[in-house]
């Protein structure tokens, strides 16, 4: 306080009352008894809407106020000071009330993502990192690729293992492109002429004992002669 007082004149500037002896407290230089300083400068509480004294901790959340023993979670009540909360419509909640209420919660066992969790998001759903789990060896997806199936995720192992369409010819997965024949799935390069191996995608081409074969290779080993020309007489198909 810059100013200086006269001991009989050291009085609060709102009542007038001598301090001198008195616990009093400056505001913009100014001194005020406790009573005047409460009633004119104190902040009042959220919950019990009394004046926050001089002699009470005031504990402050976004320029709302509460005593020390006011400062409790809506739901049950326990003491937030020094503890985890958060807020809903303007209500305080402890971490767990708040978790129990209206956190979101995992679409396979229901529990809540709490703060640091990792969330996997698929087709509006959301899932704790252990139970987004493959439908088939129930092993955690994680980052590996997967592919659905009937509104469930499946790992690429056990996808190709169970559900994957297999090569007519060596019996390995089909993984991209491919090509039917009479309802048989083959590789591209698997599907080829039986007698001389030319593949046979895009090309004319026909079949012997459900063999396919190209157009030269058939005629030379199986079609009929012109007897006129001794060309071979070939009408193909394709793909």
């Amino acid at each position: 306080m810059d100013q200086e007082h006269h001991a009989g004149h050291f009085a609060c500037h709102s009542c007038d009352a001598s301090l001198t002896g008195q616990r009093y407290i400056l505001r913009d230089d100014e001194p005020h008894c406790l009573a005047c300083y409460e009633a004119k400068f104190a902040n009042t509480c959220e919950q019990c809407k009394e004046k926050i004294g001089c002699d009470s901790k005031d504990l402050s959340f976004k320029e709302r106020h509460w005593h020390e023993k006011c400062f409790k979670c809506s739901a049950c009540t326990t003491s937030l000071a020094d503890r985890p909360f958060a807020t809903k419509e303007e209500q305080l909640y402890c971490s767990d009330c708040y978790d129990e209420r209206f956190a979101a919660r995992c679409d396979g066992c229901q529990g809540v993502f709490k703060a640091g969790m990792r969330k996997y998001e698929y087709r509006g759903q959301q899932w704790h990192e252990e139970c987004f789990l493959c439908v088939e060896c129930k092993q955690p997806i994680g980052a590996k690729s997967f592919i659905p199936r009937e509104n469930q995720v499946v790992c690429v192992p056990c996808y190709e293992a169970k559900y994957a369409q297999r090569c007519t010819k060596c019996s390995d997965v089909i993984r991209r492109g491919g090509v039917t024949y009479k309802g048989n799935p083959w590789h591209k390069e698997c599907f080829t002429c039986t007698s001389c191996g030319k593949q046979l995608a895009g090309l004319k081409f026909t079949s012997k004992d459900e063999q396919p074969y190209c157009a030269d290779c058939y005629g030379e080993l199986f079609a009929k002669k012109c007897t006129k020309c001794t060309k071979p007489i070939t009408g193909f198909g394709g793909l």
